[in-house]
């Protein structure tokens, strides 16, 4: 392939731009600014017009409309089925049209726009009971919101495939298949595979999952209410998978990790259940989350820099691998 002219791997566009491009197409007042807010793996702009506040995602190239149109249905969706509970979340405004996105022309190609309504409260780090109970009785709401909702756009499942297959296939075309880390990688992941399929087998809870339900940065608080955002992974998987990435968030003491959870995990069953043979099927769900943390880090090399992704970086997870003893 031969580069005529400059070709950029992910820009970051001007907000006056947006602000030009999108303005006219919702019925939200004057803009006042548009403010470059944050960037992610998707890009965030924070609007300000004459009434209110707004977040303007533009999604990442690789972000497809289809990608997008499951993602605002299921928030369509969810937003009717919690109106009766005190969890919510963010949902997309409509434009003019009634549709929920658009298309926008960027350096690297299409990119995808939606506007969302913007979220009060705050980021809670769950380090109390309290908070515990009061996020997994919210995560207990949002799975069985998701039990109700009917969705025929097409999306992978959060299996195995997608946390150990695909991501195995990254890090290998990464590293190389000549690399010493190579062989351990595959047989760590085909233990992995087997351990999980062996486990499921049995029967776990299965159903539409947030996909990054962490609890760092993927909802506020405002009272006793949480509101959940950033529904990009959501999927069909299993529902431990989804709790296992609350249980090993980040920031969290090591000292407290027992107690916050059986609070997390008691304002879960409060609301629905939770099977012991399900609970006891998150530490595998947790490996298998580092696991495909490693292959999101691959992912966006091209975008972040090789420099932080080198042989000590490969070395950590190995390492942390190895503690696991599946192999």
């Amino acid at each position: 392939m031969y580069y005529t002219k400059p070709t950029a791997l992910r820009s970051v566009l001007d907000p006056n731009y947006l602000a030009y491009g999108l303005s006219n197409l919702y019925d939200i007042g004057d803009w006042k600014d548009c403010l470059f807010w944050l960037r992610g793996l998707n890009d965030t702009y924070r609007i300000r017009t004459s009434r209110g506040f707004y977040i303007l995602r533009i999604y990442r190239q690789s972000i497809g409309e289809s990608d997008v149109a499951y993602e605002l249905s299921l928030l369509t969706q969810l937003n009717d089925e919690l109106s009766a509970v005190s969890t919510k979340v963010s949902v997309p405004i409509s434009k003019k049209d009634d549709s929920l996105f658009t298309v926008i022309n960027a350096p690297e190609g299409p990119r995808v726009a939606v506007i969302f309504s913007y979220l009060t409260g705050t980021e809670n780090v769950l380090h109390d009971e309290e908070s515990c109970f009061s996020f997994g009785r919210s995560a207990a709401e949002l799975h069985a919101a998701m039990d109700k909702i009917s969705l025929d756009l097409p999306r992978s499942n959060l299996d195995t495939n997608a946390l150990i297959s695909q991501p195995l296939d990254r890090i290998v075309n990464y590293i190389g298949e000549e690399h010493s880390a190579t062989p351990f990688l595959r047989e760590f992941s085909n233990a992995l595979m087997e351990r999980i399929n062996n486990v499921s087998s049995q029967g776990l809870d299965w159903g539409i999952c947030h996909g990054d339900l962490h609890g760092n940065n993927n909802a506020f608080q405002e009272g006793d209410t949480f509101t959940h955002y950033d529904f990009e992974w959501s999927a069909k998987g299993w529902r431990a998978y989804d709790l296992a990435q609350v249980r090993n968030r980040k920031r969290l003491p090591e000292e407290k990790k027992a107690s916050l959870w059986d609070a997390l995990i008691s304002g879960y069953r409060s609301v629905r259940g939770f099977s012991e043979k399900d609970e006891s099927a998150i530490d595998l769900f947790i490996i298998a989350r580092r696991f495909w943390v490693m292959g999101l880090d691959v992912e966006f090399i091209h975008e972040s820099g090789a420099l932080d992704f080198s042989e000590d970086w490969l070395e950590e997870f190995i390492h942390e691998f190895r503690s696991y003893n599946i192999v």
